[in-house]
Protein backbone atom coordinates (compact mmCIF):
# COMPACT_ATOMS: atom_id res chain seq x y z
CA UNK A 1 0.00 0.00 0.00
CA UNK A 2 2.62 2.51 0.76
CA UNK A 3 4.48 1.30 -2.68
CA UNK A 4 1.32 2.25 -4.27
CA UNK A 5 0.89 5.38 -2.23
CA UNK A 6 4.61 6.59 -3.20
CA UNK A 7 4.04 5.41 -6.42
CA UNK A 8 0.49 7.58 -7.59
CA UNK A 9 3.00 10.52 -5.78
CA UNK A 10 5.49 10.11 -7.76
CA UNK A 11 3.03 10.57 -11.11
CA UNK A 12 1.17 13.21 -9.96
CA UNK A 13 4.38 15.17 -10.17
CA UNK A 14 4.04 16.20 -13.77
CA UNK A 15 0.69 16.78 -13.34
CA UNK A 16 0.40 19.15 -10.75
CA UNK A 17 0.67 22.36 -12.44
CA UNK A 18 -2.20 21.54 -14.11
CA UNK A 19 -4.24 21.28 -11.20
CA UNK A 20 -3.99 25.15 -11.10
CA UNK A 21 -4.89 26.47 -14.56
CA UNK A 22 -5.53 29.98 -13.22
CA UNK A 23 -2.11 30.59 -11.18
CA UNK A 24 -0.50 28.48 -14.76
CA UNK A 25 -1.59 31.17 -16.99
CA UNK A 26 -1.24 34.33 -15.27
CA UNK A 27 2.76 33.02 -14.31
CA UNK A 28 3.17 32.50 -17.93
CA UNK A 29 1.72 35.60 -18.90
CA UNK A 30 3.96 37.03 -16.38
CA UNK A 31 7.06 35.48 -17.79
CA UNK A 32 6.16 36.50 -21.15
CA UNK A 33 6.08 40.46 -20.07
CA UNK A 34 9.04 40.08 -18.37
CA UNK A 35 10.85 38.61 -21.26
CA UNK A 36 9.39 41.37 -23.67
CA UNK A 37 10.77 43.69 -20.85
CA UNK A 38 14.27 42.05 -21.08
CA UNK A 39 14.54 41.89 -24.81
CA UNK A 40 12.20 44.55 -26.17
CA UNK A 41 13.09 48.27 -26.84
CA UNK A 42 13.17 50.20 -24.07
CA UNK A 43 11.98 53.19 -25.17
CA UNK A 44 8.83 50.81 -25.86
CA UNK A 45 8.91 48.82 -22.75
CA UNK A 46 9.20 52.22 -20.97
CA UNK A 47 6.23 53.67 -22.54
CA UNK A 48 3.95 50.22 -21.83
CA UNK A 49 4.92 50.60 -17.94
CA UNK A 50 3.70 54.27 -17.73
CA UNK A 51 0.48 53.51 -19.36
CA UNK A 52 -0.02 50.63 -17.54
CA UNK A 53 0.73 52.16 -14.51
CA UNK A 54 -2.24 52.66 -12.23
CA UNK A 55 -1.55 56.27 -11.21
CA UNK A 56 -4.78 58.98 -10.41
CA UNK A 57 -4.53 60.35 -13.76
CA UNK A 58 -4.92 56.58 -15.69
CA UNK A 59 -7.60 55.89 -13.39
CA UNK A 60 -9.57 58.77 -14.28
CA UNK A 61 -9.50 58.16 -17.21
CA UNK A 62 -9.75 54.50 -17.84
CA UNK A 63 -10.12 52.88 -14.73
CA UNK A 64 -11.15 49.15 -15.93
CA UNK A 65 -7.92 48.85 -18.63
CA UNK A 66 -5.93 50.24 -16.60
CA UNK A 67 -6.30 48.10 -13.27
CA UNK A 68 -6.42 45.16 -15.79
CA UNK A 69 -2.95 45.31 -17.65
CA UNK A 70 -0.93 47.37 -14.64
CA UNK A 71 -1.24 43.38 -12.91
CA UNK A 72 0.36 41.78 -16.42
CA UNK A 73 3.59 42.77 -15.06
CA UNK A 74 5.68 41.97 -12.39
CA UNK A 75 8.01 44.46 -11.09
CA UNK A 76 11.81 43.67 -11.76
CA UNK A 77 10.90 41.48 -14.59
CA UNK A 78 12.15 38.05 -14.83
CA UNK A 79 14.54 38.35 -11.74
CA UNK A 80 11.28 39.76 -9.92
CA UNK A 81 10.93 37.95 -5.94
CA UNK A 82 7.59 38.50 -6.72
CA UNK A 83 7.70 36.31 -9.84
CA UNK A 84 8.96 33.31 -7.79
CA UNK A 85 6.65 33.66 -4.83
CA UNK A 86 3.47 34.09 -7.42
CA UNK A 87 2.83 30.79 -8.56
CA UNK A 88 3.61 28.89 -4.77
CA UNK A 89 1.25 31.32 -2.95
CA UNK A 90 -1.42 30.99 -6.02
CA UNK A 91 -1.12 27.97 -6.77
CA UNK A 92 -1.48 26.55 -3.44
CA UNK A 93 -4.39 29.09 -2.66
CA UNK A 94 -5.93 27.21 -5.82
CA UNK A 95 -5.63 24.01 -4.69
CA UNK A 96 -7.35 24.91 -1.56
CA UNK A 97 -9.94 27.03 -3.46
CA UNK A 98 -10.36 26.46 -6.73
CA UNK A 99 -8.94 28.99 -10.22
CA UNK A 100 -12.20 31.44 -9.90
CA UNK A 101 -12.14 32.32 -6.10
CA UNK A 102 -8.50 32.46 -6.24
CA UNK A 103 -8.84 35.19 -8.74
CA UNK A 104 -11.37 37.06 -7.04
CA UNK A 105 -9.08 37.22 -3.60
CA UNK A 106 -6.36 38.26 -5.80
CA UNK A 107 -8.53 41.20 -7.59
CA UNK A 108 -9.72 42.19 -4.04
CA UNK A 109 -6.19 42.71 -3.47
CA UNK A 110 -5.17 44.48 -6.65
CA UNK A 111 -7.90 46.66 -7.07
CA UNK A 112 -8.95 47.53 -3.66
CA UNK A 113 -5.52 48.38 -2.26
CA UNK A 114 -4.77 50.64 -5.40
CA UNK A 115 -7.91 52.70 -4.70
CA UNK A 116 -7.27 52.75 -0.87
CA UNK A 117 -3.82 54.44 -1.99
CA UNK A 118 -4.79 56.29 -4.85
CA UNK A 119 -7.79 58.03 -4.32
CA UNK A 120 -6.13 59.85 -0.66
CA UNK A 121 -3.81 61.17 -3.56
CA UNK A 122 -6.62 62.46 -5.67
CA UNK A 123 -8.17 64.13 -2.58
CA UNK A 124 -4.45 65.61 -1.58
CA UNK A 125 -4.04 66.81 -4.93
CA UNK A 126 -6.92 68.83 -4.81
CA UNK A 127 -6.55 70.01 -1.77
CA UNK A 128 -3.19 71.74 -2.49
CA UNK A 129 -1.20 69.02 -0.14
CA UNK A 130 0.41 67.20 -2.75
CA UNK A 131 2.02 68.91 -6.26
CA UNK A 132 0.20 67.49 -9.25
CA UNK A 133 2.73 65.62 -10.04
CA UNK A 134 1.68 63.21 -7.93
CA UNK A 135 -1.39 62.77 -10.23
CA UNK A 136 1.28 60.76 -12.71
CA UNK A 137 3.17 58.15 -10.27
CA UNK A 138 4.30 54.76 -11.64
CA UNK A 139 3.05 51.83 -10.20
CA UNK A 140 2.30 48.98 -11.45
CA UNK A 141 2.64 45.22 -10.77
CA UNK A 142 1.10 42.06 -8.80
CA UNK A 143 2.31 42.65 -5.85
CA UNK A 144 -1.20 43.84 -4.05
CA UNK A 145 -2.81 40.84 -5.56
CA UNK A 146 -0.14 38.44 -4.47
CA UNK A 147 0.08 39.39 -1.04
CA UNK A 148 -4.08 39.66 -0.61
CA UNK A 149 -3.76 36.09 -1.66
CA UNK A 150 -0.64 35.42 0.63
CA UNK A 151 -2.48 36.75 3.98
CA UNK A 152 -6.10 34.58 2.50
CA UNK A 153 -3.58 31.36 2.33
CA UNK A 154 -2.81 31.97 5.72
CA UNK A 155 -6.16 31.80 7.31
CA UNK A 156 -6.70 27.89 5.87
CA UNK A 157 -3.48 26.86 7.54
CA UNK A 158 -2.40 26.03 11.30
CA UNK A 159 -1.80 28.23 13.52
CA UNK A 160 1.46 27.47 14.00
CA UNK A 161 1.82 27.99 9.90
CA UNK A 162 -0.41 31.09 9.83
CA UNK A 163 1.63 32.89 12.17
CA UNK A 164 4.59 31.90 10.71
CA UNK A 165 3.57 33.02 7.26
CA UNK A 166 2.32 36.36 7.98
CA UNK A 167 5.13 36.99 10.12
CA UNK A 168 7.35 35.95 7.29
CA UNK A 169 5.12 38.52 4.80
CA UNK A 170 5.57 41.07 7.46
CA UNK A 171 9.29 40.83 7.76
CA UNK A 172 9.70 40.71 3.74
CA UNK A 173 7.39 43.97 3.39
CA UNK A 174 9.35 45.84 6.48
CA UNK A 175 12.84 44.84 4.45
CA UNK A 176 11.51 46.31 1.28
CA UNK A 177 10.67 49.43 2.94
CA UNK A 178 14.08 49.93 3.98
CA UNK A 179 15.78 48.73 0.35
CA UNK A 180 13.39 50.87 -1.58
CA UNK A 181 11.16 53.72 0.73
CA UNK A 182 8.05 54.13 -0.72
CA UNK A 183 4.95 55.60 1.83
CA UNK A 184 2.08 54.81 -1.21
CA UNK A 185 3.30 51.46 -2.13
CA UNK A 186 4.42 50.83 1.82
CA UNK A 187 0.40 51.53 2.60
CA UNK A 188 -0.89 49.70 -0.60
CA UNK A 189 0.79 46.70 0.85
CA UNK A 190 0.04 47.09 3.74
CA UNK A 191 -4.25 47.28 3.29
CA UNK A 192 -3.30 44.17 0.88
CA UNK A 193 -1.89 42.23 4.06
CA UNK A 194 -5.42 43.68 5.81
CA UNK A 195 -7.38 42.80 2.66
CA UNK A 196 -6.21 38.97 2.25
CA UNK A 197 -6.63 38.34 6.93
CA UNK A 198 -10.35 40.12 6.14
CA UNK A 199 -11.18 37.13 3.23
CA UNK A 200 -10.42 34.72 5.65
CA UNK A 201 -13.99 33.57 6.48
CA UNK A 202 -14.86 33.77 2.60
CA UNK A 203 -11.83 31.48 2.04
CA UNK A 204 -12.86 28.56 5.43
CA UNK A 205 -16.48 28.59 4.04
CA UNK A 206 -15.25 27.95 0.36
CA UNK A 207 -12.25 25.61 0.81
CA UNK A 208 -12.36 22.42 -0.81
CA UNK A 209 -10.84 20.69 2.02
CA UNK A 210 -10.12 21.35 5.40
CA UNK A 211 -6.21 21.46 5.84
CA UNK A 212 -5.70 21.36 9.19
CA UNK A 213 -7.25 20.39 12.67
CA UNK A 214 -6.83 20.01 16.26
CA UNK A 215 -4.46 16.65 15.83
CA UNK A 216 -2.94 17.42 12.41
CA UNK A 217 -1.24 20.48 13.34
CA UNK A 218 1.94 19.20 11.43
CA UNK A 219 0.56 17.75 8.34
CA UNK A 220 -0.33 14.24 10.01
CA UNK A 221 -1.07 11.13 7.60
CA UNK A 222 -4.85 12.03 8.24
CA UNK A 223 -4.38 15.65 6.22
CA UNK A 224 -1.56 14.27 3.78
CA UNK A 225 -4.13 11.84 3.03
CA UNK A 226 -7.17 14.06 2.84
CA UNK A 227 -4.99 15.85 0.40
CA UNK A 228 -4.48 13.16 -1.75
CA UNK A 229 -8.22 11.87 -1.39
CA UNK A 230 -8.74 15.68 -3.21
CA UNK A 231 -6.66 15.62 -6.08
CA UNK A 232 -5.06 18.48 -5.19
CA UNK A 233 -1.42 17.16 -5.25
Amino acid sequence: MADNRAAGGAGAGPRAPLTVPFTLGYTLVLLGTGLYARLGDPGTVRDLLAGSSTDVSHLSERPLLTLLVSALWAVGGLTSPYLVAFPLVLGALERRLGGVRTAGVFLLGHVLATLLTEVPVAVSVAAGHLPDSSLRRLDYGVSYGLIACAAALGGLLSPRRRWALLGGIGLALAAGVLVDFDPLTGWGHAFALLLGVLSWPYVRRNARWRPWSRRSDDASPGFAHSERASGNT
